[in-house]
């Protein structure tokens, strides 16, 4: 069994025309995992809907919490690809889990996304990687500790 949390960010945004902005609503996940031919073997949690620019310490302890509390040893966290790497550093003091953060640049909604084949991606990489704290996005696994976000060329990179 693969626990899925769910944090917000882009690959949850919404957007309102009459703001002309983004907001975060209601996960599009399950029907991205159905998208991905991912039908079961998953639990899906909620814990926050937040734009990644806004979550802090005590929403990153939340995750922590979550994480460390669940019985699952393998776990996939949807998150805003700001922060994304923060917060993987904070849970690789964990050392006995397998946990994959992934997200989108592009909301889900949208119909040039790359949250489903992110998703699928985490979904694979989770299953194959042994115990520790990894970025999954576009393709490439990242360690925790050893990636940043390249705004300018909206891509991951190592450090």
């Amino acid at each position: 069994m693969i626990q899925i949390f769910t944090t917000g960010g882009t690959i949850d945004k919404v957007y309102f025309d009459a703001n002309s902005e983004f907001e975060v609503g209601h996960s599009l996940l399950p029907e991205v995992l159905s998208e991905s031919n991912i039908h079961g073997g998953y639990r899906l949690r909620e814990l926050m809907r937040k734009d990644s620019l806004e979550m802090n310490d005590e929403d990153r302890r939340q995750v922590l919490a979550a994480v460390s509390e669940c019985d699952c040893d393998r776990i996939v966290i949807t998150h805003g690809t700001d922060t994304m790497a923060d917060t993987a550093a904070v849970l690789s003091s964990l050392k006995d889990k397998t946990i994959v953060l992934t997200g989108a640049m592009q909301p889900a909604r949208m119909r040039r996304t790359d949250a489903v084949f992110n998703v699928g991606f985490a979904w694979a990489a989770v299953q194959l990687l042994p115990p520790g704290v990894y970025i999954a996005m576009n393709g490439e696994v990242f360690e925790a500790g050893a990636v940043r976000k390249n705004l300018q060329a909206q891509r991951f990179e190592r450090t």
